[in-house]
């Protein structure tokens, strides 16, 4: 286990204790004392998991965990909630807007590591259940918005990773225009469908030696077909 642990708390004490038990596990960690310092950190890299108070000297816990689950990119990155508030309302509401679990303090630190453990088993085991495969040479992951092409990550824009999830996802199905642009931007869109065009070459040129799996379909539109 080399997993990226994040822990947001006002106290140093907090923040070096359940480090100190993490790091015994090999977890790798960053401390954090107050919510502008994680975001900061956001914009550079994405933990693997998040703990986190809900009373931060400059944001409310549950204002955070909003946060992060509205963003496509951290959306999936589990939170367990660690916090003096040991009302029921309390553990209630950061479970329904997205913690994967909530400890009240004072904490056992080795209850809290295993809890972390059991928390990344779930999402592994997520996860492999939201990947797409195309042969096996990529792997489209969904909740990383990554794409592999033989083991090595390709950089797609939004638009891109979605045009390819969806060809990749009904393999063999012809796609039009309009279709792949109402799957983008709803009806709400202001392009016109040769916008697709320009993104299926951008997509192509990525796919470098796999170009030719996204076939164009004369008159009507694309599929992804090996």
């Amino acid at each position: 286990m080399h997993e990226l642990i994040a822990v947001i708390d006002d106290e140093p004490d907090i923040t070096r204790l359940v480090a100190l038990h993490l790091k015994k596990d090999h977890f790798k960690v960053k401390e954090f004392h107050d919510a502008t310092s994680f975001f900061a950190f956001l914009n550079k890299s994405t933990p693997d998991l998040l703990i986190l108070d809900l009373m931060l000297p400059d944001e409310n816990g549950l204002e955070i965990c909003k946060k992060l689950k509205m963003e496509s990119r951290l959306a999936s990155m589990p939170i367990i909630m660690l916090t003096a508030r040991a009302e029921e309302t309390d553990r209630i509401l950061g479970l329904e807007i997205g913690a994967d679990d909530y400890m009240i303090k004072p904490f056992s630190p080795k209850e809290l590591v295993a809890r972390v453990k059991a928390v990344l088993r779930r999402k592994r085991s997520s996860d492999e259940t939201i990947r797409i495969n195309i042969g096996d040479f990529i792997e489209i992951d969904l909740t990383k918005y990554a794409v592999t092409v033989d083991g090595r990550r390709i950089d797609f824009t939004t638009t891109e990773f979605r045009i390819l999830q969806l060809l990749g996802s009904k393999q063999g199905w012809v796609f039009d225009r309009d279709s792949i642009l109402n799957y983008l931007w709803g009806h709400e869109k202001y392009v016109v469908d040769r916008t697709v065009d320009v993104h299926i070459r951008h997509i192509r040129e990525k796919l470098g030696k796999y170009k030719e799996i996204i076939k164009n379909v004369r008159g009507v539109g694309y599929k992804l077909e090996l």
